[in-house]
């Protein structure tokens, strides 16, 4: 397209969506305006995509969640499409960066298991697979974070507030929800186009909003009851209303159970209208032209729900259960036990009173498989879906799919060893590995554009973009002293970015000369963002004893949301704003060493984080962290990752040496091992420096407006310690110390950085994505 067309598509769509020119409109109605021209150069593609996949096996991806982060760039490098687009702006006057910075992030997803739904469909769509996402349209993301004195507060992220240009509603494909006889509520679809890289082929997320079949009463209205009048709107809409809403009430928890049934249903529906629509007389095929992935528990509701839909189609309950287990896959994510979902039964009855005799009819199906393989009755509670008074849907996930996959080689151990060990004796072919991946396309060539430019001019083609695995080509080349310089001139250059944007958002200055050390995540107890802290104000204390050591300047910067009902995590995030606090306002100190807690931590954010990383902080309790996925995207960019033998860190490790990064802490067995017999303050007393920390917590040194937060997270520590703060913290703090000296010849420190980058090829999501559909999926591309 001529930058003429361009134009005159852009202009043409101002008029008709606002009925004004272009340049009178504001960044976000321009950014919108930009988008739908891309949109009409786009859905034909799209189109075309969705017809040659037609009467052939598809994937389907059910999540709770898709952190898609911005579209626009995306969509464009995607496309291909991007340098046209910059330089017709720029002709027309138009900053495209303040374009792309009027887009809202997708309030769709929180945490690392919806950035990783979102790498699978950029993935799916790039390979050329058949895969589609489904989840819910969420008014209101899981909250905007701001810090106030220290303390985090939610409020609302209204990010479908304006139009969103790249959703399209498809109202013909309605579906009606029946959670009982009585309460139906209409699922209407909305579609999100998910481009792979040069454009061949695009696919679709299908996100599911709340509608209320009778949105009005006007008889109500008519009467003076014009709350009344909206209740039942107002009822259907809370459903599809959050992310995630608290669920530390029961109300919460209803709610969440609702929101699952909800888009898991619709979903089904959706594949079974449109198998009936390609002529299919029976659904004998069904598993033949569907694979169902649950991305964790939180979909687990579609396997009764398949068997109650098949069911009403005329299917006896055996061969709907059969179908069933045919079709669907199951991921885990977690070896936390309060993460394997466990519903109350009388909750679960009151939310989705439809659904539950289908599990009683899953359950008995299962006792009567566990006398024929005489399983002792004495072992049943490792099995039983339906047991005291509670829904175990991690059983019912692992018993009625053909597959369960672990993210990460220690974390699918774990699994048969431990978590899920006695379904593994069982099915021991059923749990396979599939390592988890992130998308190059995002979290390289779109984030770090000098960084891509230089592995193309090393490699001498642009291949790696589809296939990671050439960077292993060019792991020797840091031997060439003009390579490691301008490598290390790139990791400057965004870390000059990253301070500056740090300058504006968060108001404080940090040195880009200093080592960037960075945890970015969800805020949980196990990932131990506290021994960072702690790590931070026994430096501060070194510090203050020897101003006039010969120190290594430091910028700690942490990101991370706290579950709204977490208690233990937001006091977390309040110590460390005091210690920043602290830390950023002694003149002594600042100097040398500065802490930031950058605010509302999101995948926009992350682009600008990964890139400019010098330390990847990975420092999980070891056997908690299933994989993770900010360590790849660290290593990508070319950072050296400080962490424990814990999820993908092993396999970084195996990859990138461990000479070239720093691991300590206690390895799963040691843990295991200590278990039980652990003394926190034993711990405590023979970690010079550790105890002034640990009782900085509660002598006044910091301020927690007399919550009582930090006496609590003094009492936790000193009493219980369940994540081994305190006994990894020695090893924790000799390994910074190894950083910090290292980083004195930075050469040597950015050889490791570069090697790391070197071999990251196999955490690539196209790896991973291909596992999937040649081992789980059995799809093949179009």
């Amino acid at each position: 397209m001529t930058s003429l067309k361009l134009k005159e598509r852009i202009e043409g769509q101002a008029y008709e969506s606002h009925g004004q020119s272009f340049y009178e409109l504001n960044e976000k109605e321009q950014f919108i305006v930009v988008g739908n021209a891309v949109m009409e150069q786009l859905v034909p593609r799209w189109i075309e995509s969705k017809n040659k996949f037609k009467k052939k096996k598809q994937a389907y991806y059910l999540s709770a969640e898709f952190l898609m982060g911005r579209a626009l760039s995306n969509n464009l490098v995607n496309l291909g499409m991007e340098d046209e687009v910059k330089r017709t702006l720029a002709e027309m006057g138009v900053d495209y960066n303040a374009l792309e910075e009027a887009e809202d992030d997708a309030g769709l997803g929180n945490g690392g298991l919806g950035r990783l739904a979102a790498c699978f469909l950029d993935s799916g769509a790039t390979l050329d697979y058949p895969l589609s996402g489904y989840g819910i349209l969420y008014q209101y993301g899981i909250f905007k974070q701001n810090f106030v004195n220290g303390f985090q507060v939610e409020e609302a992220d209204p990010w479908l507030e304006h139009d969103n240009p790249w959703l399209i509603k498809n109202s013909n494909d309605t579906r009606v929800v029946e959670f009982s006889e009585e309460d139906k509520v209409e699922a209407v679809p909305y579609d999100m186009p998910i481009v792979g890289y040069g454009g061949e082929t695009i696919n679709t997320l299908r996100l599911w909003k709340a509608e209320a079949i009778n949105k009005f009463d006007f008889n109500a209205f008519d009467e003076g009851k014009y709350i009344e009048s909206v209740r039942a709107q107002n009822e259907a809409e809370t459903i599809s209303r959050i992310l995630y809403p608290n669920d530390s009430t029961y109300e919460g928890k209803r709610l969440r159970l609702r929101q699952q049934y909800f888009f898991t249903s619709a979903s089904l529906q959706d594949l079974m209208e449109k198998y009936k629509a390609e002529g299919h007389k029976n659904y004998d095929d069904f598993s033949k032209m569907h694979s169902i992935q649950l991305n964790d528990t939180h979909p687990a509701m579609a396997i009764p729900e398949l068997i109650r839909l098949l069911e009403n189609e005329g299917v006896e309950f055996e061969k709907a259960f059969d179908i069933t287990q045919k079709s669907m896959a199951y991921t885990n994510h977690t070896l936390l036990a309060e993460a394997l979902e466990v519903w109350e039964k009388d909750l679960f009855i009151s939310a989705v009173p439809n659904l539950y005799p289908y599990i009683e009819q899953i359950n008995a199906r299962l006792i009567g498989e566990l006398k024929e393989w005489n399983v002792d009755e004495s072992d049943w509670h490792k099995y039983l879906i339906i047991q005291n008074n509670s829904i175990h849907m991690a059983f019912m996930s692992i018993y009625a799919t053909s597959a369960v996959n672990g993210v990460a080689a220690i974390h699918t151990e774990l699994l048969k060893t431990d978590v899920i060990k006695a379904w593994h004796d069982i099915f021991p072919d059923r749990i396979l590995n599939k390592t988890n991946g992130i998308t190059q396309r995002r979290w390289l060539l779109q984030s770090n554009p000098q960084l891509s430019e230089m592995i193309t001019d090393l490699i001498g083609s642009k291949d790696w973009i589809t296939d990671l695995m050439k960077l292993k080509g060019i792991e020797g080349r840091f031997e060439e002293e003009e390579v490691l310089e301008r490598f290390i001139d790139i990791k400057k250059e965004k870390k000059v970015e990253l301070a500056d944007y740090i300058r504006f958002h968060e108001e404080v200055d940090i040195d880009p000369d200093s080592i960037f050390d960075i945890q970015i995540k969800r805020l949980h107890e196990y990932k131990r963002q506290l021994m960072m802290a702690f790590y931070i104000a026994d430096l501060y204390n070194r510090i203050k004893a020897d101003p006039d050591a010969d120190w290594t300047k430091r910028s700690f910067i942490f990101g991370a949301k706290a579950a709204p009902g977490y208690y233990a995590a937001k006091s977390i995030i309040k110590f460390i704003n005091e210690l920043a606090n602290r830390v950023n306002k002694d003149p002594e100190v600042n100097n040398i060493i500065k802490v930031v807690f950058v605010e509302n931590y999101g995948v926009s954010y992350a682009e600008k984080l990964f890139p400019a990383a010098d330390v990847s902080e990975q420092i999980s309790l070891a056997g908690k962290e299933a994989s993770g996925t900010g360590n790849m995207k660290f290593m990508l960019n070319g950072a050296v990752t400080v962490g424990t033998m814990d999820g993908a860190n092993v396999e970084i490790v195996e990859e990138a040496g461990r000479e070239n990064n720093y691991i300590f802490g206690m390895e799963v067995e040691e843990v295991v091992e200590k278990r039980g017999k652990y003394d926190p303050q034993k711990a405590l007393k023979k970690t010079e420096g550790l105890k002034d920390v640990v009782e900085s917590l509660v002598d006044g040194t910091f301020n927690d407006n007399n919550t009582g937060m930090f006496q609590d997270l003094y009492d936790s520590l000193i009493h219980e310690d369940q994540y081994f703060v305190l006994e990894d913290f020695a090893s924790y703090r000799e390994a910074q110390d190894q950083i910090e000296s290292d980083f004195k010849d930075p050469k040597m420190f950015y050889r490791k950085g570069f090697i790391n980058m070197a071999n990251a090829g196999k955490f690539s999501s196209d790896r991973t994505l291909e596992e999937y559909a040649k081992e789980i999926w059995l799809v093949n591309k179009g």
